[in-house]
């Protein structure tokens, strides 16, 4: 069990409209103003999706290379790229989203109902992320949202070796529907089938944030939080804005005597490049 806890924020996704939740940053100063507001209060990486001049979800090149270049002029945080997009983006545009030189990204090891959509992950692109991430120097998350998931990253480190910067790290994404549920006994259940030596956090959608971050923090792991996951801070109250989830997130992980990670701390843990040689 680590000393401190890894805070990521998610703080815009691919499924809320802006004109249903006016708070959800979407243009580039929104995502720089939360970003710097998330680090002061504890966050370390940003899991980032990005959304185009009409608000709507984009892995266009160009502009996710602005958002990139935007955060890291402003922050020390961590750049993760969703390679997930929106379940609706084909698999190319989904792989060129790591010309954008992140310093993480997303992979997704498994095709899940979302919803009434349904996520693609078929093998072939799971090992293609794996296999590009690797030869860029770009270190992945792997999201798992079913415990079989956890027996497919088993296969991929058999076959193809472990990740860029050596360490492996898994989001356990909690609370879809569709997979698996956001419970203290579904996150107990992943433990057993995790790679020896990994690391975790785990993600809580909607109304399992809370449980999620509890049961993660007692079991040694991390913690993912954001508008893309979560909308509501309490019954009845909207989230006010993403730093108000990483703040909960912070207190609660100093209540567990394990206070957030410095972002400094968090590229050693994950195995990336200090920022003056990323930069």
């Amino acid at each position: 069990m680590t000393h401190s806890t890894l805070i990521t924020v998610a703080p815009t996704g691919a499924e809320s409209a802006k004109a249903d939740v006016p708070a959800l940053p979407v243009t580039i100063d929104e995502v720089v103003a939360t970003a710097r507001d998330c680090e002061a209060v504890g966050a370390s990486v940003i899991h980032l999706h990005v959304r185009d001049a009409d608000t709507r979800p984009t892995l266009d090149l160009g502009r996710v290379r602005e958002v990139v270049s935007a955060v890291r002029e402003n922050t020390d945080l961590i750049v993760q790229l969703s390679s997930g997009g929106a379940v609706t983006d084909p698999f190319d545009a989904r792989l060129a989203v790591l010309d954008a030189e992140p310093d993480a990204a997303s992979l997704t090891l498994g095709t899940v109902n979302f919803g009434r959509d349904v996520f693609s992950n078929p093998w072939d692109l799971i090992v293609e992320l794996h296999t590009q991430m690797q030869q860029r120097g770009i270190v992945p998350e792997y999201e798992v949202f079913d415990l079989g998931q956890l027996a497919t990253l088993t296969r991929l480190l058999d076959r193809h070796g472990l990740p860029h910067g050596g360490r492996v790290h898994v989001d356990l994404v909690m609370g879809v529907p569709g997979g698996m549920p956001g419970t203290a006994q579904a996150l107990t259940a992943c433990l057993p089938f995790l790679p020896p030596g990994a690391t975790f956090a785990a993600t809580g959608v909607g109304r399992t944030s809370l449980p999620v971050m509890l049961a993660a923090l007692s079991a040694g792991g991390h913690l993912r939080v954001g508008m893309e996951d979560t909308l509501t801070y309490a019954p009845g109250e909207p989230v006010r804005d993403n730093a108000q989830l990483v703040a909960r997130a912070a207190g609660l992980a100093r209540i567990a005597q394990r206070p957030p990670m410095s972002t400094d701390d968090a590229r050693s843990f994950l195995g990336i490049k200090p920022m003056e040689v990323a930069l």
